[in-house]
């Protein structure tokens, strides 16, 4: 079996077809998903949709990089934490991709907002127990920087979470074990030019693995450029298990347990 740790199911490209995605991750032996939440303003869709099927969960939180949207307060994610079937805090972090062109010319020191939020989503998962899913962006060193800062003031580190699409250093990905975190990989992980990711996903240990699809994004090999969706994931356990030696099947069971302990509430 194989779970899907991070999806947009509630997207309007996915939404649509949701009848037809879940015959094809059942045909996939794609038994769990977790539905990600990027604004405020859809968390009552994304935490409607993990109600409406039993083996799907929601988080609560907001993107890094979305702008023009509500702000959330510590309050807002402690509320939406306490509904049942939200089982993390995320999506959270920092993103300095593009900045320059994107943000109209910004430095990085104008991002101060992406840091402000992301500190209130840690606190909120400190006070919740609850694990952080993580994303990271050409910011790297701001973003452990502000862990391990959180981490000093009361435990970032002891809600732990996950650093979700990877696409980082191994020294990074070693940065983020050592605070305890898992680390996530997507279908990136099949594209012709992550050789050097391939390398990070041999280093992590087993006990700290996850799978994901970021869907509808990232579709990988041989879907790549298509809209991508959960029934996907088991040709990133594919890939993964090309590099560990190991059977696709071996590597799901493996990433659905170790979902399962990450995200305790899920049972």
């Amino acid at each position: 079996m194989y779970t899907d740790s991070h999806c947009h199911l509630n997207f309007p490209e996915l939404m649509s077809q949701l009848d037809n995605i879940q015959l094809a991750m059942q045909a996939a032996h794609v038994t769990r998903a977790l539905v990600i939440c990027t604004t405020l303003e859809d968390f009552h869709e994304v935490h409607g949709l993990a109600m409406s099927q039993d083996k799907m969960w929601a988080t609560v939180g907001v993107h890094p990089d979305n702008e023009g949207v509500r702000e959330p307060t510590l309050q807002d994610l402690l509320d939406g934490a306490a509904r049942p079937k939200v089982v993390a805090i995320g999506e959270t972090g920092l993103d300095y991709y593009q900045m320059d062109e994107r943000k109209g010319g910004r430095s990085v020191a104008d991002m101060e907002w992406q840091r402000a939020r992301f500190r209130t989503h840690i606190r909120a998962a400190r006070q919740t127990q609850l694990p952080l899913v993580i994303h990271t962006r050409q910011a790297s060193d701001d973003t452990m920087a502000i862990l391990k800062e959180e981490g000093e003031t009361g435990g970032a580190g002891c809600a732990g979470g996950v650093f979700h699409c990877f696409t980082e250093s191994q020294q990074v990905a070693r940065a983020a074990l050592d605070l305890g975190f898992y680390i996530s990989f997507s279908g990136i992980l099949t594209f012709k030019t992550a050789a050097d990711l391939r390398e990070v996903a041999k280093f992590v240990p087993d006990d700290r693995l996850l799978i994901e699809t970021d869907s509808p994004y990232l579709a990988p090999v041989p879907f790549r450029g298509k809209t991508n969706n959960p029934s996907y994931v088991p040709f990133v356990a594919e890939q993964l298990a090309q590099l560990r030696g190991a059977s696709a099947e071996e590597i799901g069971d493996l990433t659905t347990r170790n979902f399962l302990r990450l995200f305790a509430k899920t049972h």
